[in-house]
């Protein structure tokens, strides 16, 4: 445990206040280039700093920071199909292929079932969170708070719309992104008092072979929502959007690595079973602050990205319907099928259910690409893109939860 809690707490409020005060800066929150990042940025590193330090150090040990890295490389040639979708829909308009349209509309059903799963992820996880400092921090009391903000939603959805809550994307980027510095600060901190007292480690992995591999398949969805840059294009021109994707990609990378990095080697790894809030009480190890700062963070981000794709889900619903199912029946089923997830499988068990989802609209996305490639003769691309098609439906077929 740290010795001096106030004077670390007060350095690490200083860097939360001035990395929010940066962000909020008018040539930084109204720079076109880094509004167009925010949306694909928030959906990656939504939830995946909360869960995946504990679960990568309890899994991999001192491999954590390679399983990370594979994690984020999967990510990247899943993005690389996507990106040049966006390209070619920009220079070849609606001049498709049947096969691509039918593609692409299983795309978009495939997506809605994905945002299905994952509202219900980050809605258990804002559940484990907004009890995990109180007294009543039982999987129950988590699930009933789960369930009265699914309600919350369908009411609000059902009855006045989402307009409110438009503006809680940039501000929950800001709270995370300033979290996630004050939390680096922090480990940054603790690495070095740990490396100079020679108590750093590299723990043995518990997870080997075909297990390792599957549960890194069934975490996919913790650097998943890089695609949100393909759907913005009412908003931002094709080079803006490819651009903020790779940008949104690179960002989530560099901050994973550093902050496996750093908890995988000064921090103890949690005994026995791991759990979603397993990463407050390892926080709790390096300032007495940070569970507070993770807990505000993880309402926040929470929150709007169950919002976000709630409202995903229902416009593609729509759309794909020609109309005949509107948004909000789409979100009656959503908020149904989030009961029904809620109560009867853990929140490991959800995070692998929305990897294969999301896997599977990633293989359908790389098999487009495939097939767009190998109509413009670049038969190379198109066999790396199918090759990326066979990884996102291995992942979708094998991807398992964690233990928890």
């Amino acid at each position: 445990m740290p010795t001096s809690f106030s004077a670390l707490d007060a350095l690490l409020v200083a860097v939360l206040l001035a990395t929010a005060w940066w962000l909020a800066r008018p040539a930084v929150s109204r720079n076109r280039l880094w509004q167009a990042t925010v949306t694909p940025l928030a959906s990656i590193i939504g939830s995946g700093f909360l869960v995946l330090g504990p679960l990568l150090d309890n899994a991999y040990g001192g491999y954590a920071p390679l399983a990370m890295a594979l994690l984020c490389a999967a990510a990247w040639v899943m993005g690389a199909a996507v990106r040049f979708n966006i390209a070619r829909l920009d220079a070849q308009g609606h001049d498709r292929s049947s096969a691509e349209r039918r593609l692409e509309r299983m795309a978009s059903w495939a997506l809605s079932g994905a945002y299905v799963i994952s509202v219900t992820y980050y809605l258990n996880l804002f559940g484990s969170f907004g009890v995990s400092l109180t007294p009543l921090h039982e999987t129950l009391h988590g699930r009933l708070l789960t369930s009265a903000v699914l309600l919350v939603i369908l009411g609000v959805g059902w009855t006045k719309g989402f307009k409110a809550l438009e503006g809680l994307e940039q501000v929950s980027v800001t709270v995370k992104l300033a979290v996630i510095a004050a939390l680096a600060a922090g480990l940054a901190v603790h690495f070095g008092e740990a490396g100079a007292a020679g108590t750093l480690h590299a723990d043995a992995p518990r997870e080997t072979g075909w297990q390792a591999l599957t549960l890194g398949f069934g975490l996919i969805v913790t650097v998943q929502g890089f695609e949100t840059s393909r759907y913005l294009g009412a908003t931002y021109d094709a080079p803006t959007r490819i651009r903020s994707m790779r940008l949104a990609q690179i960002i989530a990378t560099l901050i994973y690595l550093v902050y496996i990095a750093l908890v995988s080697y000064a921090v103890a790894s949690p005994e026995g079973a791991v759990h979603e809030t397993a990463v407050i009480g390892m926080m709790r190890e390096v300032a007495p602050v940070l569970p507070l700062l993770l807990v505000v963070a993880a309402l926040s981000a929470q929150f709007s990205a169950a919002v976000a794709d709630t409202v995903g889900c229902g416009g593609l619903v729509e759309e794909e319907s020609g109309g005949r199912l509107g948004e909000r029946q789409a979100y009656g089923v959503l908020v149904a099928v989030g009961l029904a997830l809620t109560w009867t499988s853990g929140v490991f068990e959800i995070i692998a259910y929305a990897s294969r989802a999301f896997a599977l609209y990633y293989a359908l996305q790389a098999a487009i690409a495939a097939l767009g490639a190998r109509r413009e003769g670049r038969m190379h691309l198109a066999a790396g893109f199918a090759l990326v098609a066979a990884l996102a439906l291995a992942v979708t077929v094998f991807g398992t939860p964690a233990e928890g």
